[in-house]
């Protein structure tokens, strides 16, 4: 990736500023502390990434601003991108990805932000985290990986190779095996129930074979029984019917009988009703009279329903009217009563206003004392704001006064703890002299050991170089033997042709070829199993010399330990020699300490804070005395209420009496407008006429009850009418009805006696006829009962046909799940084997272990030309460890990244090098490290940025660096480097020059 342009609006301490990076390879962006250097290269990870180093996303954009925007255009792979992203404050982002064409460029945003994110990465092949951990080395944190522990640093080895992926392949793996070892186990388990029930197939056979047997002979049975049943049913069938037969024509006859009763009862009845209607035709002449008087009286009863219409809405319109005069007399009267209301009132209020106005001389005597109050009021604050600041100032002495006791009480005690501990340390000189002895022995023992380690080691390599050669001649051995077992192979066919000059033999040169080779063959596999016997003792030899050096440099573990312990003990008893010198002057020093606290200390402070409380003295300020003058004035200020209340009295008295003669007025006008309503209103006109309207009507109700009672007793006349109409029209009809059921009964009585013939003549024939219902009964009682048992055995043979079913199905069900078992077992093992793989200590160590020699050698190829030489690494990813409390127990090797350095006075520790030189080794193995994870991702490391890296070199390291930027120029398309110091700029060919000012950071381009 290699940056074309980029323009920057409100992103963080920018508002707009734009950087044109063509024609700069190795620049310099320069400019005081916090002016915004850091925050051009955040600007780039932020709209490629969005990644920054603020922790709340609306954190990049500028105090203020609205809006943030950043668009970054670069080159990649002969391409060239543009990235746009830009985000409201407290809202979302937007995020754009566009590619250059000859046309211009051509979006390849996708939707959403994480798509178009993903399609950012599949074209750059670069994420964030191996970008700041290779080519983007941030402020403050060039030795993060150094300062890490031994194990954390081969973890984030691990993660900067993408080797967690392993991890997740190894979790996989076991989640696997361990699903199939659950599998093998719910298999195991079911094969055994399935082989224990299949020990019952045969016997659950033969009893099938016998139950079979027995439900034939019971079906043949049943079939016998069931002919006999048939015959006997037939003649039940045949008595049946003759029954069923009885009883319908007992039924027929029952039936007529009751025709006959219901059309004598009928009759009874008509002849009834012909007697009524006769009686109501004889009386025609007095039902016509009665009925001609009933009309009379009901055209008298509609005139006067006519009459108490009319006077009835007369009498309801003359009542409305009297409630609507009622209501216009009861509002004039409302008006009247809260017009007198008002007037009551304001005579009420001008009594109150006259109770007030007599407290006038008490008021004024009330004024008086308040003035005098306030007046001695103001004397006390002028005296408190004079107090005030020497109050203030004798507190800040008192407490001055209070520290400088408290430190010297302090400094008394320290000195006290101090005695103690030097008087502690001056017993123990002697023992530590003692221990500096003992620990010069352990050392010197060591020492000599690490001779003899290296003398192993060398061995080591010595019988390695052997191996190596003995597996060349193997392989050369090996090859050997191939080429002529391929040719006896070749002269077993007797038309072979010679392997040397491929022209036919005969039968003698043919066996002599053969044996020949076969004597060849021999001899060359007795050398090589010569040489593997060689191998085998030689590994042993290295397994012995591996265990030895392991053996020893377990015993050298503390040698490390062991010489700090020496110097940390040395530093003790010099310490100790000092002792009592110290003991002396802080003996002393305590003395003239408690000399002090006796009251000789800070004189001029006391004398002071003596002079300020005669002062306050003289001033006799009392605040009691103040606070009763406040409590005085507050008693005394109702007097002004009062007096205030007293000039609203005397105004409110004068509006009263203007106001009085109004509302007397207003009463006696409502008085005669009372009267007027009652008399001369139209509405007392138009009740007056209602009321001569209803005395010209002469309605009485009385004479209308009366006419309404006649009226309701004569009605019946209209009923006894409607039944003579009624016995004139049914009389005629009622007699032919009758005449038609004389007939029809005697019809009926013949059929009865048809019947009753055809009933005798059916209980003869049942009479001659056996009843086989008791036969058929016992039969078909004995033929449930063997059907029943037939269910029970066929019910029976259909669950052992069912079990033998099962019994197959569970055949072939052993034989499938033992199938499943040895395909579950053997791929167990697979994922137990991949576990293993994708483990630590698997390709993941063996990653690591191809990984790191070229890192090592990148390092030192960089730092030779940082150090002049002088600096070495070497990476060292095992070391022995105790496996057990007990010397005599084996050692075991653990997983380390540790990184050992050496300069011309031999190997130390990172932390003793100085600043210049640890930031050389950091920037070496970040560079290293830079190339390693770019090659990895699949990207050409084309760019790097260096963010303060000159701050801890020296004039000559700071040459050295730039030279060794200068000698890897060529490697780089693009490198900028960040500083802040003023006279590095001139060794940068370009430079970008930073400025912070009110209105945001400003750039300038110098080349």
């Amino acid at each position: 990736m290699i940056p074309v342009q980029l323009i920057l609006k409100n992103f963080l301490s920018y508002r707009d500023a734009a950087l044109d990076f063509a024609g700069l390879h190795t620049a310099c962006i320069c400019g005081s502390n916090g002016a915004g250097k850091s925050s051009l290269l955040e600007a780039i990870t932020w709209a490629i990434w969005g990644e920054s180093r603020a922790t709340i996303e609306d954190d990049v954009i500028y105090s203020g601003a609205p809006e943030v925007r950043v668009d970054f255009t670069f080159l990649n792979n002969q391409q060239t991108y543009r990235v746009i992203r830009n985000r409201v404050r407290g809202g979302t982002s937007v995020l754009e990805f566009q590619i250059e064409t000859p046309a211009g460029f051509r979006p390849l945003t996708a939707k959403g932000m994480r798509a178009t994110q993903d399609i950012i990465l599949q074209h750059i092949k670069l994420d964030y985290d191996t970008f700041i951990n290779s080519a983007y080395l941030r402020q403050g944190r060039a030795d993060e990986f150094m300062l890490k522990r031994p194990t954390e640093r081969k973890e984030i080895l691990a993660e900067l190779l993408k080797l967690n992926q392993y991890d997740q392949l190894e979790e996989k793996a076991k989640d696997n095996s361990k699903q199939y070892k659950g599998r093998i186990e719910e298999l195991s388990r079911s094969l055994e129930n399935v082989k224990t029930q299949l020990q019952e197939k045969t016997a659950t056979k033969a009893e099938l074979s016998q139950l079979e047997v027995q439900i034939n002979k019971i079906q043949q049975q049943e079939a016998v029984d069931k002919i006999q049943l048939q015959s006997l049913q037939v003649v039940q069938h045949q008595r049946q019917n003759w029954e069923q037969q009885l009883n319908f024509t007992r039924q027929q006859y029952q039936n007529l009988s009751q025709d006959c009763d219901r059309l004598q009862q009928e009759k009874l009845s008509i002849q009834s009703q012909l007697t009524n209607l006769a009686d109501i035709l004889n009386q025609e002449a007095e039902i016509n009279t009665g009925y001609t008087e009933y009309q009379s009286l009901q055209s008298q009863e509609e005139a006067f329903s006519t009459k108490f219409e009319q006077h009835t809405r007369a009498t309801s319109f003359r009542q409305q009217q009297q409630q609507q005069l009622v209501k216009q007399i009861q509002s004039i009267e409302r008006q009247l009563q809260q017009t007198e209301a008002e007037l009551k009132a304001l005579e009420q209020q001008e009594q109150e206003l006259e109770q007030i106005l007599t407290k006038s001389s008490d008021v004024e005597t009330a004024l008086s004392q308040l003035a005098a109050a306030r007046e001695h009021l103001n004397n006390l604050d002028q005296l408190q704001m004079q107090v005030s600041p020497l109050l203030q100032q004798r507190a800040d002495l008192k407490s001055q006064i209070d520290r400088t006791h408290a430190s010297l009480v302090a400094r008394l005690e320290q000195l006290q703890a101090t005695e103690t501990k030097l008087q502690t340390q001056h017993r123990h000189r002697p023992q530590l002299q003692q221990a500096v002895m003992d620990v010069g022995v352990k050392i010197e023992e060591l020492e000599k050991k690490k001779v003899y380690l290296q003398r192993v080691q060398e061995k080591g390599q010595e019988r390695r170089h052997f191996i190596e050669r003995l597996q060349a001649q193997k392989r050369e051995y090996e090859k050997l033997l191939a080429e002529l077992e391929q040719k006896l192979q070749m002269l077993q066919n007797p038309d072979a042709l010679c392997p040397l000059c491929e022209r036919p033999l005969d039968e003698h040169h043919w066996s002599t070829v053969i044996q020949k080779t076969q004597t060849e063959y021999e001899e060359t596999q007795g050398l090589f199993w010569v040489l593997r016997e060689q191998m085998a003792v030689s590994d042993r030899e290295i397994q012995v010399l591996r265990q030895e050096y392991r053996e020893i440099n377990q015993q050298l573990s503390g040698y490390d330990e062991l010489r700090e312990k020496r110097g940390q003990l040395a530093a003790q008893l010099q310490a100790t020699t000092d002792v009592q010198e110290q003991l002396k002057q802080i003996e002393v020093e305590k003395q003239h300490l408690e000399r002090s606290l006796q009251g000789n200390f800070d004189p001029e402070k006391q004398a002071e804070l003596q002079q300020l409380d005669e002062y306050l003295q003289q001033l006799n300020y009392n605040e009691k005395d103040h606070a009763l003058a406040r409590s005085e004035v507050e008693r005394w200020r109702w007097a002004e209420i009062q007096q205030a209340k007293i000039k609203d009295a005397k105004k409110k008295q004068a509006q009263l009496a203007s106001k009085k003669p109004e509302l007397q007025g207003k009463i006696e006008e409502l008085k005669a407008g009372i009267e007027l309503e009652q008399t001369n209103s139209d509405t007392a006109k138009q009740i007056e006429a209602l009321t001569r309207e209803i005395a010209e009507l002469n309605y009485s109700s009385e004479v209308h009850n009366k006419l309404r009672q006649a009226v309701r007793e004569s009605q019946s006349w209209q009923l006894r009418y409607q039944q003579l109409l009624s016995a004139k029209e049914q009389y005629p009809q009622i007699q032919n009805r009758l005449a038609d059921l004389i007939t029809s009964e005697k019809s009926r009585l013949v059929e009865q006696q048809k019947l009753t013939i055809q009933i005798d003549d059916i209980v003869e024939q049942l009479k001659a006829t056996a009843n086989p219902t008791e036969q058929i009964n016992n039969l078909e009682q004995q033929i449930a009962i063997r059907r029943q048992e037939l269910d029970q055995k066929i019910a029976h043979f259909g669950r052992l046909e069912q079990r033998v079913h099962q019994l197959e199905l569970l055949q072939t069900q052993c034989e499938q799940e033992q199938e499943q078992l040895k395909y579950c077992q053997q791929q167990q093992r697979v994922y137990q084997e991949l576990a293993q793989a994708f483990g630590k200590n698997g390709i993941q160590a063996l990653m690591i272990e191809n990984v790191l020699p070229q890192l090592e050698a990148e390092t030192n190829q960089l730092l030779s030309r940082l150090s002049a030489n002088q600096l070495h690494v070497q990476f060292v990813t095992q070391k022995a460890g105790r496996s057990g409390r007990s010397s005599k127990k084996k050692t075991k090797l653990i997983d380390t990244l540790d990184i050992l350095i050496a300069d011309a006075r031999g190997t130390r520790a990172y932390e003793t090098y100085s600043g210049g030189e640890a930031f050389r080794i950091n920037f070496a193995i970040r560079l290293a490290l830079a190339k390693l994870l770019a090659q990895r991702a699949g990207a050409a490391l084309q760019l790097l940025i260096i963010d303060e890296g000159f701050g801890t070199q020296d004039n000559e390291g700071c040459d050295r660096l730039i030279a060794s930027i200068n000698a890897i120029a060529a490697d780089f398309a693009c490198i900028l480097t960040v500083t802040h110091i003023p006279h590095l700029k001139e060794a940068f060919q370009a430079r970008i020059e930073v400025n912070k000012t009110q209105q945001g950071s400003n750039l300038s381009l110098s080349i």
